[in-house]
């Protein structure tokens, strides 16, 4: 279903009584991809790094918590790509020194 016939679809919905105005205001924005100001930021701005979950610095276990994939599988692809000239190693790093780590 497309976004135009999504909003028609709300729009009718509306009209018949079923959402009212604020209803209908959070599920137009869900559909075009706008989040309500009073809903968490996006993914960057809850990004922390773990404080239990952690071998070296927290990353792995802050972006499996943050994410589907579990921490080790984190380590997995970090460790695959240090191999390639050390690409994963800086990206941890960087990652390391830029997400605030999370008050446990």
């Amino acid at each position: 279903m497309s976004i135009a016939e999504e909003l028609e679809r709300l729009q009718a919905l509306r009209e018949r009584g079923v959402l009212d105005e604020g209803e209908y205001a959070r599920a137009k924005a869900r559909v075009i991809g706008e989040q309500n100001p009073g809903e968490a930021g996006s993914f960057l701005r809850r990004l922390s790094r773990s404080g239990s979950d952690r071998v070296l610095g927290g990353v792995c276990g802050g972006l499996g918590r943050h994410t589907g994939l579990p921490s080790w599988a984190w380590r997995v692809i970090f460790c695959v790509t240090t191999l390639y000239a050390g690409a994963g190693l800086l990206f941890y790093i960087l990652l390391w020194v830029f997400i605030p780590s999370d008050v446990n």
